[in-house]
């Protein structure tokens, strides 16, 4: 679902274009077309701003309002509001300084409350995983919880801790819960359609 922004990039190719409609329209008859098969979903990726392979996990993109729901997110919510794919993936890049997996103005404000998304929202692979050298850090899994990201990919221990431990302070019950609803909805929708 990312926007061809250089030529370099090197997952251009699965990208649909350049242009925001195109791959609006594209991402949503794909998921149309997966979905009307009983028990199947599609997952967007990568949610949002994700436009180099090159130094990924070390990226701070910078974006304005503007730019940022004219280009890089209008094909996302095209996608979710015509054809509501069952999950999203984040993007391991941070937007304005907050990872993506970590953003709950992007996360829930404008992907759930403002688009209407009902899905599940996982972080890509390893997002939480702590690695040396990087320059921002990784990611925090009681942050996700927090921003509305339900799944953790692949999830560890040190994760399961970090959220455990985050409850009662700077997450709430209720965030929790929240996210474990939306995952056991994905699993009920999945069972009653086989």
């Amino acid at each position: 679902m990312n926007i061809h922004r250089n030529p370099l990039c090197g997952r251009n190719f699965e990208y649909y274009s350049e242009d925001p409609l195109l791959s609006g329209f594209c991402a949503a008859a794909d998921t149309r077309g997966v979905q009307r098969h009983p028990g199947r979903g599609t997952t967007i990726k990568h949610f949002a701003l994700n436009n180099q392979e090159d130094n990924r996990n070390h990226n701070n993109s910078h974006c304005g309002e503007r730019a940022l729901r004219e280009i890089y997110l209008k094909g996302f919510e095209i996608a979710v509001k015509t054809a509501q794919p069952l999950a999203l993936m984040t993007s391991y890049n941070l937007i304005n300084g907050i990872h993506s997996a970590n953003h709950r103005e992007l996360l829930t404000d404008i992907l759930r409350c403002e688009w209407g998304f009902q899905g599940l929202v996982m972080t890509d692979w390893g997002t939480t995983e702590e690695k040396p050298g990087f320059k921002y850090g990784s990611s925090n899994a009681a942050l996700c919880v927090k921003a509305g990201n339900d799944l953790t990919m692949p999830g560890s221990q040190q994760d399961v801790d970090a959220i455990v431990n985050a409850v009662g302070k700077e997450l709430t019950l209720s965030e929790l819960q929240a996210c474990a609803k939306r995952i056991l909805e994905l699993v009920l929708l999945r069972a009653k359609q086989q």
